[in-house]
């Protein structure tokens, strides 16, 4: 009698995709219309290299929204200078814009840019790489306030802002922007000082008074015995880091009996500095009263 053989042929294996999208949507192998849809949003955004899951679990929304929401908020960035993968990179840090009216959510931001702050049409995308976060803040609630107080404070005329300072826009007037003011008018420095400091060195205004400010000024006092007067002549030594680049310097300067100012001291690369401290300890050997 003839034996039958029942043979277990594997079924194939699912693409990446389709299995994100059967465990996304519990979409059955027989795919609906909406599965069928719903599939094409995903690859859509997974042409973005937007990260799939993070986008639908930060905006659930995207699931309703159709394909063609998607398309209309791409393109909107893209007409304002925004290259592809700048947009990407854009919709996977902010999800929520998946799904964001463009007229009524992004084209104001835009001409919010454009007319009261004045930057350029060629530097608008500089301004929205640097700091994705501008597309997410509400023009009246957020960044008119900070537009204003910076205003006030000389970001006018030639100081105005540029897209390399628009970022300050998306601070708090009242827990970012104020708060590092009141610091260094309470070290003693006269408010048009600070104003003068802060415009000359916007980054002061994204630093942080415990972590950047406090520490960086009691090294300055303590060690180095430092005069508010040099840092009036030159805010940016707080842009500059306290352990890999002011303690070092500043402690091989000592250790040679050699005096910088900080502009000398921190302005330069560590080849040339050593250079200097070089050629400032030859002067020495050659005139002790020199340094």
């Amino acid at each position: 009698m003839m034996m039958l053989l029942h043979l277990h042929i594997p079924s194939p294996l699912k693409p990446p995709l389709a299995q994100t999208t059967a465990r996304l949507c519990n979409c059955t192998p027989a795919a609906t219309d909406s599965g069928i849809n719903f599939r094409r949003k995903l690859l859509y955004l997974q042409s973005l290299n937007v990260n799939l899951k993070k986008a639908l679990d930060l905006n659930p929304n995207i699931r309703a929204a159709p394909l063609s929401t998607l398309h209309s908020i791409t393109q909107c960035l893209s007409s304002m200078g925004l290259e592809l993968a700048d947009v990407g990179r854009i919709l996977d840090m902010y999800p929520q814009l998946l799904s964001a009216d463009p007229y009524s959510d992004i084209y104001p931001i835009f001409d919010f840019l454009l007319h009261p702050v004045e930057i350029p049409f060629p530097q608008i995308r500089k301004s929205i790489t640097r700091c994705p976060r501008i597309l997410v803040s509400d023009p009246e609630a957020q960044l008119k306030p900070a537009f204003e107080f910076l205003t006030e404070l000389g970001f006018v005329g030639p100081n105005k802002l540029t897209s390399q300072t628009t970022v300050l826009l998306v601070s708090s007037v009242e827990h970012t922007l104020m708060p590092k003011i009141e610091f260094l008018i309470g070290l003693g420095i006269d408010y048009e000082e600070v104003r003068n400091m802060v415009v000359r060195s916007p980054g002061l205004l994204t630093f942080s008074v415990e972590k950047n400010f406090s520490p960086k000024l009691e090294y300055f006092i303590k060690e180095m015995n430092g005069d508010l007067e040099e840092i009036k002549r030159f805010p940016q030594y707080f842009s500059f880091s306290l352990e890999r680049k002011i303690k070092p310097r500043h402690r091989l300067l000592m250790e040679h009996a050699v005096f910088m100012s900080l502009p000398v001291m921190l302005k330069v690369s560590d080849g040339e500095f050593n250079v200097q401290l070089i050629e400032k300890r030859l002067r020495m050997v050659e005139d002790p009263r020199r340094s």
